[in-house]
């Protein structure tokens, strides 16, 4: 148990862009969204998740939606206790505390901002060990925990109570509510007792975020490599350097999708990538053979600083360095890769972990 002030919550923000593999939501909202509850509310404590008695409520606080609608929209925050306070109604139960949905952007942040305001800890683990674009894309569906019941709510006051025959249910469903309700909306679902959470989830998430956030940040202070040091903290490999090129994006059926284009550098002069994406890095390939795909992670940082870009933040010019990170073995069994792998999105490849394709020769 440790109390988390405004610096953990700098540095986490950093790492939930990174594992957020470009999607999750834009960081700085929801940083600016913990650090102001914080301020208003004080630090928000940190357990892991051992130290949460097995029969305890536990309740994941996130957004669902476009990552470029949040750039227009941001949350209030007042959806987020809206949806809990609905939930415990429905449950007839106490919520005991609340954790990330996924390790990405603001959905990592949201947890700091909602529990400051309810008093209630936040827990250590989450359920992707990066960030997907459905609801269903989680090991708590690998291990048959239910979506529903489900609340949704919305910026101006509307909510929607969820109960649904599976979790791909839920994902439609809310998917097409979500996009009535302005492209984004908070959600208080996968309700679940803190023994399962402990079985299913994946933990010392959040930890690893800060990590992350504080290799870069002192990797500046040390004026030393900064990339290198993420690659150490990950263990991650570098698939690719160049400059954005091209950049197609647009919002879809409540998602942003597109292709980012970059134009090799140094080491991968005289070679193109293209980025594939669905709200979350997906695939990246060049011409002639592919460096990496889901469910591993693929992010895209910033050549110089080290800082993650997101999908909505690649910008044309922009020079960067594409890694890819190993994903939670659980994502590697015959349903996660079914779930989250390059078939379900549509790319009629089969799924290789990034570090065979690395052995091979495959990448750079």
């Amino acid at each position: 148990m440790r109390k988390i002030g405004k610096q953990e919550i700098e540095d986490m923000a950093i790492g939930a862009a990174l594992l957020g593999t470009g999607g999750g939501g834009d960081p700085y909202i929801g940083k600016l969204m913990a650090l102001q509850a914080i301020e208003e509310y004080g630090e928000v404590i940190l357990l892991d998740s051992e130290e949460v008695p097995d029969d305890a409520l536990v309740v994941p606080s996130s957004m669902m939606g476009a990552p470029t609608v949040m750039l227009e929209k941001a949350p209030s925050g007042e959806e987020a206790i809206r949806a809990f306070n609905q939930l415990e109604e429905y449950l007839g139960e106490k919520i005991y505390g609340t954790f990330p949905i996924e390790a990405g952007g603001v959905n990592s942040m949201l947890p700091f901002a909602l529990a400051a305001r309810l008093g209630i800890p936040v827990i250590d683990a989450d359920g992707m060990g990066r960030a997907f674009p459905e609801l269903q894309m989680v090991t708590f569906y690998l291990d048959g925990i239910s979506a529903t019941p489900a609340i949704i709510a919305d910026e101006k006051g509307n909510t929607a109570l969820l109960s649904t025959i599976d979790n791909v249910w839920t994902e439609r469903i809310a998917r097409s509510a979500t996009i009535q309700m302005g492209g984004s909306v908070m959600c208080a679902m996968y309700s679940m007792k803190a023994k399962d959470l402990k079985k299913s989830g994946i933990t010392n998430i959040l930890k690893l975020e800060e990590e992350i956030g504080k290799s870069i940040r002192l990797a500046k202070i040390n004026n030393v490599n900064p990339i290198e040091k993420i690659l150490e903290t990950v263990n991650g490999f570098e698939l690719f350097k160049g400059k954005v090129i091209d950049i197609d994006r647009k919002t879809e059926s409540g998602f942003a999708k597109g292709v980012a284009t970059f134009e090799g550098l140094e080491q991968n002069k005289g070679e193109n990538l293209k980025l594939r994406f669905q709200n979350e890095h997906l695939i990246a390939q060049t011409n002639e053979k592919v460096l990496c795909m889901t469910p591993d992670l693929i992010a895209v940082l910033d050549s110089e600083t080290g800082l993650p870009i997101t999908t909505e933040g690649i910008r044309y010019g922009s020079r960067c360095v594409v890694i890819g990170i190993p994903c939670h073995p659980k994502w590697r069994t015959e349903k996660g890769i079914a779930t989250v792998g390059p078939n379900y999105f549509g790319y009629d490849m089969a799924y290789t972990p990034v570090e065979e394709l690395v052995k091979k020769g495959v990448t750079q």
